[in-house]
């Protein structure tokens, strides 16, 4: 059960490196270097699958167990931190399907529908990307269980 407990670490850090190779890719693309991003876009998606294996894992084996969002803080950080975990997890859904079509888009050279798809796939991939690691602050950085004394 040890390895498990770690995995909400290595989830946070694999959001936080799809977060720098999406905004790496953008950078890229932006200067004409198709390969490098091409390149850099597959590998993101890469971290993105393993964070989906290593999240799907957590899940399924601390089913009943996963970390809640305390009650101790103010009504409107809590509030604000269920808006941002409902988003993310409503976005969350759909990154896959939008990165798996703008991908295969890519692949095959069809560069106007892959732009097209692109300026929705990128800034939803980045949200859910940058709230991901921000859920995990606020479970087990900001907002750490109290102990009761």
């Amino acid at each position: 059960m040890d390895l498990v407990t770690l995995l909400p670490h290595v989830n946070a850090s694999l959001n936080g490196l799809a977060t720098l190779l999406l905004v790496v890719g953008f950078v890229l693309i932006k200067m004409g270097k198709i390969n490098a991003h091409k390149w850099t876009m597959l590998g993101c998606f890469g971290v993105s699958v393993v964070f989906l294996v290593c999240y799907l894992t957590y899940h399924a084996l601390m089913e009943g167990h996963s970390k809640t969002f305390p009650e101790y803080p103010a009504s409107w950080i809590r509030y604000s931190y269920y808006i941002m975990l409902l988003t993310h997890v409503i976005l969350a859904a759909v990154v896959p399907v939008l990165a798996v079509i703008t991908i295969y888009l890519g692949l095959k050279d069809r560069r106007e529908a892959h732009r097209k798809i692109a300026k929705w796939t990128f800034p939803i991939w980045l949200y859910v990307s940058i709230t991901g690691v921000l859920v995990y602050l606020c479970l087990y950085q900001f907002f750490p269980p109290q102990v009761a004394s």
